[in-house]
């Protein structure tokens, strides 16, 4: 639309054309006759006055006008079935806040206002779009926008892309698209679906992590770290992919094969850049006290990082004839109270120490299973529930604190990452120890008596505190016998120092950060090594960003080699302060690199002079509400967190923690699939039996041939049958995927919206079912009529709404305000399932009405319009608003009308209580009479009889004083 439509289509139309649309729709044209017409009312209305808004009104411009309407309502006819017409409001609402960008947060705002910052954990734009699952959360966090903006506060509401990583290379490989053109048309798929769902974001904020202009600041802040020492090089073990050409991170190696293609993975050293997070391993354990988190998220980070105290403790190697030699493992144990009942060693496969200390009949074995164990991730190996394997090293050592000599095992379930890649173990008081030691004969020895002796059977592995037994000797000097564990722990510690056999010692689980990638679609790193020294060095500031050069050739080397090693000419560099010939460095940071970051780039997205302006920064820090999936509890928001102490530390941003409040919003699983069993011979067997027979066929059965019986999903026609009924997440492979299209083609976004919010509590997994979301859909239709009236014989509906100015009751506003509180409540806890219920309550209620008084309408679609936005513009407009309703102020709930109004006032005759009746506080003597003698149970021992006296009570007590000639005794 040009600049010239877009004029006309928000100016009154010329009069000469008012006045021949007052004899086409006469009807329509008195309602506008008292208020201003804004032709924004309907799609095809404003098209039409667009083309004829200029003509001279003749007769071939009448038959034009015939010809118009002829196609006016052709179009119109497919409305008869629908609820209401959101397939015209939408579109034009969703134009609307683009051309007039409605929900734009300007760069110089009035920072005397509150602040609002909500951001959604930005998505990765994959070729397959949005599923009905990507919503949720971004609904929920479209709500409080809207809610807050309507509350006067700035919000800020952005939305960006985290476009680097495998996939798009992997398809370029696969494809020999470029990865920019694949991320470029993902891009746009995603946010036109975005917009059809009517979210408010500032679209001018827009970022993606593959724009130069954004990864400038990615390299900006490498440079930073590499300043500090937190950026350094160093040989480590990875998990290498041959087909990939690619280190992967551990959540992308599945069963020893890479997660996306199912290829071999194997573990070899490479010189890799770390990110020294360890650093600041107690500063993200401590401040994860102050931020408003899941407890569970909180937990799993500190899980994570892992910390411990204990003691390093020395065991010296001994040789072929026993004699302690120059090798001494050094081990990490967090119990060393337990050092006498430690009857083996284990070192990791890659521990440095093992070509010096495997025997010579060993080393075969050996070498074998470290290539077994090099083809496992780091989870797939300390899996709690694996079969424990191992291999027994030949050699032996000493224990010092009895003197006993111990075998020295290898094992995959000890990790070279982890303490000093060795352990003491203690099979009495560790379950993988014990299984370890009953699989390979290896002797148990108890060491720790819990304090409740019944708890203690000296069979299975006791893990807990206690007091220490069969831990003394003569020949060390060490007795901890009969002394509790904490205390016991503490001599032990005491003793290693004293005799230099240890020293006590702090842990963490938490490793530093592996942060290169052998791919070409990432963020180069601002390095280059010179070519006489190989010595790296950091290029300035002022040469960012360093942009990827354009390749046709993506696939790996081949060689271990990064695919931007074949880009020959731009590998070649010279360094700026030297002059000297160098190389770029032409590893890749990983994907996690550009997300960790934006929500600071959000705040000041186009500013090319900083990373973002510390006046700004310090207006919208921190994020107010985070929402994203559970899947990112540990990585993203450690490594985010790590990066913003970093920023904080060298005085970026102003405060200690990205991210205030987070929000993990549930799952939407695929709808309930019904599965019946056969047996090989193929009759329907219960699935009660299932575990009982063993292997059986299963086949899918259509929804109509289940029912509910109990608990379980029967047959219909053979209710002995029980079926397995059960959602499974939503994928492709399942079949199982909902595309949002479909469903806003259907039922309107709005309908989306409102199903996605009310299919129970935010945080929770919820079961997909289209019956569901039909059934808001009517709701909507229900609202829409209540305000807009019954539709017209032709299946359109009027244009303005039922409402008159006339004064509301003392009911409605009862009702009205009961909703509003309800409503903001909800909104404010993230309660929105129960939000909707209020609505639909008021609803219920306003129907029961004669008359729909203005002000209590106009409050109900303010209530409306952060869950069904684009219907409450439309109401807004009907009711007489030229303007957007998106900064209108929320409704405000009246303590006076959220008081119970009525109170049971019992009723007694002659004396005794006959029963109660419901009435208004402020309800007199003469009303109270008239409802108990309306009232069935009471108006029998009032026909025909003598009224003596009343005496009324106002809201105690009526008692109905009956003449005693007319009174019956009682009931024959």
């Amino acid at each position: 639309m040009n600049a010239m439509q877009t004029r006309m289509q928000f100016q009154p139309l010329p009069q000469p054309l008012l006045c021949r649309r007052r004899f086409l729709f006469p009807v329509a044209a008195q309602r506008r006759q008292s208020r201003r017409y804004n032709p924004t009312i309907t799609t095809i209305r404003t098209s039409f006055s667009l083309r004829v808004s200029n003509c001279i009104i003749n007769s071939s411009s009448r038959n034009s006008v015939t010809e118009e309407l002829k196609v006016l309502d052709e179009q119109k006819k497919p409305q008869q079935t629908r609820a209401y017409p959101f397939h015209e409001i939408e579109p034009r609402w969703q134009r609307y806040w683009d051309e007039n960008r409605t929900f734009r947060t300007p760069d110089d705002i009035d920072i005397s206002k509150p602040k609002f910052y909500v951001l959604d954990m930005f998505p990765y734009p994959s070729g397959a779009g949005l599923h009905v699952g990507h919503p949720l959360g971004y609904t929920a966090t479209d709500i409080l926008a809207r809610f807050k903006r309507m509350q006067g506060f700035n919000v800020l509401h952005p939305m960006g892309w985290d476009a680097f990583g495998l996939p798009a290379e992997q398809y370029a490989i696969e494809t020999g698209t470029h990865p920019k053109l694949t991320t470029m048309r993902n891009i746009e798929r995603f946010r036109s679906q975005l917009k059809s769902l009517g979210f408010s974001y500032d679209w001018d904020r827009e970022i993606s992590t593959t724009d130069p202009e954004y990864y400038k600041w990615t390299q900006w802040i490498f440079l930073q770290l590499l300043k500090r020492g937190l950026a350094y090089q160093a040989e480590v073990p990875v998990n290498w992919c041959p087909a990939l050409g690619t280190v992967l991170a551990n959540e992308e190696v599945v069963d020893g094969v890479s997660e996306r293609g199912g290829h071999p993975v194997i573990r070899k050293p490479m010189r890799q850049w770390m990110l020294r997070i360890t650093a600041y391993a107690d500063r993200l354990l401590e401040d994860l006290d102050d931020l408003d988190w899941p407890e569970s998220v909180k937990e799993m980070q500190r899980n994570w990082i892992g910390k411990s105290e204990g003691a390093e403790v020395e065991f010296s190697v001994l040789d072929t004839n026993g004699l302690e030699g120059d090798i001494n493992i050094t081990v990490y144990t967090t119990r060393p109270d337990t050092i006498f009942g430690a009857t083996y060693l284990v070192l990791a496969p890659e521990h440095f120490l093992l070509p010096s200390i495997v025997s010579r009949a060993q080393r075969r074995y050996v070498e074998e299973y470290k290539e077994l164990a090099s083809r496992k991730s780091d989870l797939e190996r300390t899996e709690l529930q694996k079969e424990k394997t191992g291999v027994f090293s030949g050699c032996y050592a000493k224990n010092a604190a009895n003197g006993e000599s111990i075998p020295i095992w290898i094992a995959d379930y000890v990790l070279g990452s982890y303490g000093t890649g060795a352990i003491m173990a203690v099979p009495a008081h560790d379950t993988r120890d014990h299984e370890f030691a009953l699989k390979y004969d290896i002797p148990v020895r108890w060491v720790v008596k819990p304090d409740d002796e019944s708890c203690g059977d000296f069979i299975k592995p006791y893990s807990g505190e206690g007091i220490s037994i069969n831990s003394s000797s003569s020949i060390s000097g060490l007795n901890i016998n009969d002394l509790p564990s904490k205390e016991a722990a503490s001599k032990v510690i005491e003793w290693v120092e004293k005799t230099g056999n240890g020293s006590k010692k702090v842990n963490y689980k938490l490793r530093d950060w592996l942060f290169a990638r052998q791919r070409y679609w990432g963020e180069p790193i601002p390095v280059i090594f010179l070519d006489d020294t190989s010595e790296g060095v950091p290029l300035p500031e002022t040469e960012l960003p360093i942009t990827l050069p354009e390749l046709d050739d993506f696939n790996p080397t081949g060689t271990g080699e990064p695919p931007l090693s074949k880009a020959v000419s731009w590998v070649k560099a010279t360094d700026p302060l030297s002059g000297k010939p160098a190389r770029r460095e032409t590893n890749t940071m990983p994907q996690w690199a550009g997300s960790c970051w934006y929500y600071l780039r959000f705040m000041d997205p186009k500013n090319s002079k900083e990373l973002v302006d510390k006046t700004k920064e310090m207006y919208w820090s921190p994020v107010d509400v985070y929402v994203g999936g559970a899947e990112h509890a540990v990585l993203h928001l450690l490594y985010s967190r790590f990066w913003h102490k970093v920023l904080y530390d060298i005085g970026v941003v102003s405060t200690k923690e990205p991210f205030k409040c987070v929000i993990n919003q549930g799952i939407i699983l695929g709808e309930v699939q019904y599965m019946a069993c056969r047996d090989l011979d193929g009759n329907l067997i219960s699935a009660d039996f299932v575990d009982v027979l063993g292997e059986l066929n299963q086949e899918r059965i259509p929804e109509e041939k289940v029912t509910k019986s109990g608990d379980y999903f029967v047959l219909k026609d053979n209710p002995n049958i029980r079926v397995i009924a059960r959602a499974h997440k939503m994928s492709k492979s399942r079949g199982n995927v909902v595309n949002p299209d479909d469903v806003v083609s259907e039922y309107g976004a709005d309908s989306l919206r409102l199903y996605e919010m009310f299919m129970g509590p935010l945080r929770d997994s919820k079961t997909w079912n289209t019956s569901g979301i039909e059934g808001v859909h009517r709701f909507l239709g229900r609202a829409w009529r209540l305000i807009v009236g019954s539709p017209l014989p032709n299946g359109t509906f009027r244009d303005g709404t039922v409402a008159i100015d006339d004064k509301p009751s003392l009911e409605q506003l009862r009702c009205l305000h009961k909703c509003i509180n309800k409503v903001a409540e909800e909104i404010e806890g993230t309660r929105f399932n129960t939000g909707i219920s209020a609505m639909m309550e008021f609803v219920n209620a306003a129907y029961k009405w004669d008359k729909l008084p203005r002000s209590i309408i106009e409050a109900f679609v303010l209530l409306l319009s952060p869950y069904a936005p684009h219907m409450a513009e439309e109401l807004w407009l009907r009711l007489g608003h030229s303007d957007s309703l998106a900064y209108e102020a929320f409704p405000k709930a009246n303590p006076t009308y959220l008081k119970e109004s009525t109170v049971v006032l019992p009723v007694q005759i002659n004396g005794k209580t006959r029963g109660t009746i419901q009435v208004e506080e402020t309800c007199t003597e003469e009303d109270a009479f008239k409802l108990a003698s309306l009232d069935q149970k009471l108006s029998k021992y009032l026909d025909g009889k003598t009224i003596k006296k009343r005496i009324f009570v106002p809201g105690k007590i009526l008692n109905i004083i009956l003449d005693p000639q007319n009174v019956k005794v009682g009931p024959r």
